[in-house]
């Protein structure tokens, strides 16, 4: 794995850090590689539970694309005739696929700024910690691009059409205090307990009942697109793969007697 990418195993939990502190964390090639994979790695691991995304230092949470390397490839790409932006079909699309799709719960923490595809790959996690000094800018219009990673998808889920319309056409920093009113923000803290804070909350995540989480993101997004009748057979369906896992007897007998449920992810 690349330097700029670490990845920690913490129990159950999966930590994810964009290792690119002195540029921001952008994405150049060798960064999307790493990111990607290990994201995939992550998802079909069955010791991870849980998965917190996170930056290194505290300037950025990721600026998206390295667009000092993009201009290199642009210029070879004139020179050569090969398409210049395969990067989306290579590297973002089977990372925001692996993120937002995977079967158990993700999370963003977010310090400083988070720009372009950064801001995609936190809008694909299921939840975002942001510290007060965080904000969010979709960027792309901004250098005569559309949104990628998934930004037209996910953003409208959160602050519905016309906001997403605005923010992706109009791009502008949203600042820590206004995500959280819009929408984009699951908590706000300061920045010195973000790294704490953010760690709290995934790895109680990663001590849930991961197939009833993993089964709750397969709802909402078959939802999103299928009728109510579809989506009742679907709900039919994932109920009953929950119902027959063990975290549910575990659940169940924990009720019965008063006790907190000790989940084991299967």
């Amino acid at each position: 794995m690349a330097d700029s990418v670490l990845y920690e195993l913490d129990g159950g939990l999966a930590v994810i850090t964009i290792n690119r502190p002195e540029a921001m964390n952008a994405l150049d090639v060798a960064t999307k590689v790493a990111l990607r994979d290990t994201v995939i790695e992550a998802a079909g691991d069955p010791a991870v539970r849980a998965v917190l995304l996170t930056g290194a230092g505290e300037r950025a949470f990721c600026v998206g694309q390295d667009l000092n390397e993009h201009l290199a490839l642009l210029k070879r790409a004139e020179e050569t005739g090969e398409g210049a932006l395969r990067t989306v079909a290579e590297h973002y699309n089977p990372l925001t696929r692996a993120l937002a799709g995977m079967r158990k719960p993700t999370v963003a923490a977010v310090g400083g700024v988070a720009a372009g595809a950064g801001a995609s790959l936190a809008f694909a996690c299921d939840f975002r910690i942001l510290s007060d000094r965080a904000g969010f800018n979709t960027a792309f219009t901004g250098i005569g691009l559309t949104a990628d990673s998934g930004a037209s998808w996910t953003l409208p889920r959160l602050v519905g059409h016309a906001k997403a319309t605005e923010l992706l056409m109009l791009p502008r920093t949203v600042k820590a205090a206004e995500a959280m009113e819009l929408g984009l923000a699951t908590k706000v803290v300061p920045a010195d307990e973000l790294a704490a804070t953010a760690r709290v909350f995934a790895r109680e995540l990663a001590e849930g009942p991961t197939v009833a989480y993993g089964a709750v993101k397969e709802s909402l997004a078959y939802g999103a697109s299928h009728s109510l009748d579809e989506l009742l057979d679907k709900e039919d369906e994932l109920q009953t793969l929950a119902g027959e896992s063990e975290d549910h007897r575990i659940a169940v007998r924990a009720f019965i007697a008063k006790e907190k449920p000790k989940y084991i992810g299967r």
